[in-house]
């Protein structure tokens, strides 16, 4: 798989929105994250611009309105940015990763089953 364009955070916010409701408008897109964020309109525009230059985000104008529609699968975007931190910050250990989340309890008890339970599938 080739590497998908990175996006920043603002970014992923708008994807969240796209990946959930697509084909959205760029006017819902806009009235939902109004209401989540601090953002004004015409800043939610410029992110939607940047992803559709990224070639994350693809439009059609139906009559005078855009539609939006994704680009980039959300699982083979979070897939990647998961690849990255891990060999970023594990050098591609996934046991290095746990073992830190463990030892510095950012599991919970409730997490380390459900880790137990995904394993012992395997």
């Amino acid at each position: 798989m080739n590497a998908l364009p990175q996006i920043s955070e603002a970014e992923y916010e708008v994807m969240k929105i796209v990946w959930k409701y697509a084909p959205i408008s760029t006017n819902e897109i806009t009235e939902r994250l109004v209401k989540t964020t601090t953002w004004s309109p015409k800043t939610i525009q410029t992110l939607i611009k940047r992803l559709v230059t990224k070639g994350v985000l693809t439009y059609e104008k139906q009559s005078r309105v855009f539609v939006y529609t994704p680009l980039v699968n959300e699982t083979d975007y979070i897939g990647q940015e998961s690849n990255t931190f891990l060999n970023r910050f594990y050098n591609g250990n996934i046991t290095s990763m746990l073992s830190s989340y463990i030892d510095n309890d950012r599991l919970t008890e409730a997490e380390i089953d459900e880790l137990r339970s995904l394993l012992s599938k395997k």
